[in-house]
Parts: C-alpha cells; structure tokens; sequence
C-alpha cells in the first residue's frame, strides 16, 4: 500500500528534504512590460492568459500567420483585460513597430530560432515554447544571441517548477535511490493506421507561405471548413519532419530536461535510435494527398557517464496493458524504482519490500494540467533582477539537443558518437551536416 509522502515526511524530518517549490518572489507590481504573443493559438493563449493574471503584461500587440486564429485570440485578451491588441501577420513588423519588452513565442517548432533571436536583438525578454529548435545549430545560436543582447530567455519546460518535479528531484538526488544505473523515459498514446489527406488550397486568412516560412513549403492538407479536424496546420505539424521533430521532439523533451536536471548532465557521449512506421504506414507526399512521416514508434538509447538512459514512444496500442501513467520516467537505482510522472505525480518503490511505497500527488493548473503560471513567475522575477532563469535558454539547450540527437540517429540509421565540448559528432562528417539545415526563400540561417 502506498503511503502519502506528507506522512512520510513527518515521521522522517530529519532527513531535511526540501519538498515544495523554491519560493518565486515576483517584481514590483507597478512594472507593466509592453508584451507581445507571436503565435497565438492553444498553447500561445495558455501562456498568455497566465502572463495577464500576474498582472504585470500590458498586452499591445498578437501575430499569427492564421488570421482566423488571430482575430479570436484578439477577442479573448480584450475580455480577459483592459487591452486592445494590435494584429500583425509578419512578426518582423511587430518588432519594428511595437519595439516590446517581452515576447511570447510560442510559434511551431521550425519559427522558433529565428523569432527568438530577432526578438532580443530587438531589445525584449523572450518567453519561448520547446523544443528551442528545429535543429542544433539553431539553438546555438539563440544562446549566443541571448548572452549578447544581455535579455532573459525562458523556455517553457514547466515541470522544473512543478512542486512534483521539484520535491522528486530533491528526494532522487538525496540519495534516497542509491547509485542509480538506468533511467527509462517514455510516452505511449493509442493510434493506427494513417489514411493520406487531400491537399487542398489554404483557406482565406491563412498566409501558408509564410506558416512555412523558412521550412520546406508542403502542399496545405487541413480542412478549410474545419481548421480544428487535422493536417499540418494548426495542430498536427509535430508529427511532420519538415516542422518539428516527432514524438522524441515534442514529449521527449520534457522528459529528457528531466533527466539532465535530476542527474546533473549536459550530453550524453553515444546515442542510437530506431523506429518507424509499421502501423501507420509509408509516409505519402505527391501534389495529391500527403501524410505525417514521423515515426510511428522509436527507441533510443543514450550513454552517459555512469548511466545509460533508453526512450521509447509509440502511437498505438493504447490500453492499460502495462498499468500506470503513460508518460514519465523511471530511475531505477540499488534501493529501488523512482517513477516521475505527470498528472499522477510521482511514485517510490523501495526494493525492501518491509518498506512502504511513497508517493506524492501533483499541483497542476487548468486548463491542459500545467504550470506555467509559477514559470512565468520566474521568468518576471529573472527581468527584473537580471538573474538567470529556471529553464533558462542554456538549459534547455542541452535538453532539446538530446532529443535532436535522438532524432539524428534515426535519421541516419546508425549509432553515433557526440563531443559535447566541441559540439559536433565525432570523425562523422555525414552526421554533422544534420546539426543544420538549408532555409529556404529570404529566410537566412542563423549563425552561431
């Protein structure tokens, strides 16, 4: 039988574990920062709405290449406040015009670099989604842009200020595991097969050459009347190469920052990764129709120093055959199993079997079970005091580059070996061209 953490604690408190979130102090109230939202769809909002509640965002100014998106988030911000947003499809023109203190960017994957690193070059603190980039080089240069410009970068990778995440990091790096040898991060959803979706034209409203921006331009294949029911655009892009990086890129992320932050690591010295489509099917792009062409499922195995650390994903055969959280990550140390979940909070299963299983519920918000209202805390205290952030940009960096990785020997097919240091894949000239890409069009790939 599980027994309540709280209880736990109270018959155990010298053991001087720390189990709730550092306290945030937030700056001074009378500071309103001019703010802007450059994407402003489910995930912009959700950022937004918390950024308007701390009560320190005058908000002048969304953007979005989606001008039915745009107009409704518009209609939001004006009943969620006093504000009246100004609307702009090209951030450039925002930026030059607006000149903010703080951008929210929280753009698909492949706009993140470029926006992120004209938005400090213009003066603002960025609050930007991950994964930071599309690919290694660009994150580099985001970093070097940051510590340039002097402007604060957080990322939003809620979970290190979500008191869960917090306590079970303090409770793993106690030593309450032991030397801990392995560790397992993992998302399973249900799925099947994938049928191919018609290309058809953009509906009114939506700049689709400027959706794809710098990105390989694919044909459109949402639906005009239902912008909600599919497609790339505006919610199922994760799962396209050309704009993100598949499950490992999108969830993984999460729980590879994890990992680093609990185990105190930067990179891991060897990576290797399979997978494929074997429910979905082959990927499909003709000027017909399309499908996704991420990976269906993947494995990855990282070795770092002293532990080994394997994901896996899948998007099929969701059921409760294996019993717990379908998201997480488990430590698996000499005194027994830590499992950091999410929305079940985080469970310890000593491998003495007189002791008793700890566990400790989670403190999430609504809507989506996040936390970022506590992240953008941080984020206002880190403006005001010049300190670095909780998920700082470095961090994160490092985070989403392990999943890069992960992705780049999927890719290739084969195993490789990576310098941290040098950043760069060893005696792998083939690997190495994947750290970037080619833009396309007017689009310029950021230099480090």
């Amino acid at each position: 039988m599980a027994v309540d953490r709280r209880q736990f604690m109270s018959s155990c408190a010298a053991t001087g574990l720390a189990l709730a979130a550092p306290a945030i102090h937030a700056a001074p109230r009378d500071k309103k920062y001019r703010t802007v939202l450059i994407g402003s769809g489910w995930w912009g909002m959700n950022i937004l709405r918390e950024a308007i509640a701390a009560g320190q965002s005058k908000v002048v100014a969304l953007c979005d290449v989606d001008e039915r998106i745009l107009d409704r988030a518009c209609q939001e911000v004006q009943k969620l406040s006093a504000d009246s947003p100004r609307r702009y499809i090209d951030y450039r023109e925002l930026l030059q015009k607006e000149k903010p203190e703080i951008v929210i960017n929280a753009t698909p994957d492949h706009w993140h670099a470029l926006i992120t690193i004209d938005a400090v070059k213009a003066g603002a603190h960025v609050y930007v989604e991950k994964p930071i980039s599309h690919t290694i080089r660009e994150g580099r240069a985001m970093v070097n842009a940051a510590r340039q410009a002097g402007r604060v970068v957080q990322v939003g990778t809620h979970r290190r200020v979500s008191p869960h995440n917090v306590s079970g990091r303090e409770f793993i790096r106690s030593g309450k595991l032991g030397k801990i040898g392995m560790v397992r991060a993992f998302v399973h959803y249900g799925g099947g097969p994938e049928k191919p979706r018609k290309n058809v034209d953009p509906p009114k409203g939506l700049h689709w050459d400027l959706w794809c921006g710098p990105a390989p331009l694919r044909p459109f294949n949402g639906d005009p009347e239902n912008p909600w029911a599919g497609g790339i655009h505006p919610r199922g892009f994760r799962n396209y190469l050309d704009y993100a990086n598949g499950t490992l890129g999108d969830w993984g992320i999460h729980w590879m920052d994890q990992i680093l932050w609990i185990m105190d690591q930067k990179w891991p010295r060897r990576v290797f990764s399979v997978g494929g489509r074997p429910i979905k099917g082959p990927p499909v792009l003709t000027a017909e129709e399309q499908t996704s062409d991420a990976p269906d499922h993947q494995i990855a195995v990282f070795q770092f120093d002293g532990f080994d650390v394997s994901w896996e994903h899948r998007q099929f055969a969701g059921n409760n055959a294996e019993k717990g959280e379908s998201v997480g990550c488990y430590f698996y140390g000499e005194r027994g199993t830590f499992h950091m979940g999410w929305q079940r909070g985080w469970t310890f299963y000593p491998v003495d079997a007189r002791q008793p299983v700890l566990h400790e519920d989670p403190q999430l918000h609504k809507p989506d079970d996040q936390n970022i209202r506590e992240l953008w805390a941080d984020f206002l205290q880190c403006i005001a005091t010049g300190k670095r952030p909780v998920c700082d940009i470095e961090l994160i960096y490092y985070s989403t580059n392990v999943a890069l990785l992960g992705m780049l020997s999927y890719k290739l097919g084969r195993s490789i070996q990576w310098d941290g240091e040098k950043e760069e894949c060893v005696g792998d000239p083939e690997a190495n061209k994947l750290l970037r890409r080619p833009y396309r069009g007017e689009w310029k790939y950021p230099e480090a």
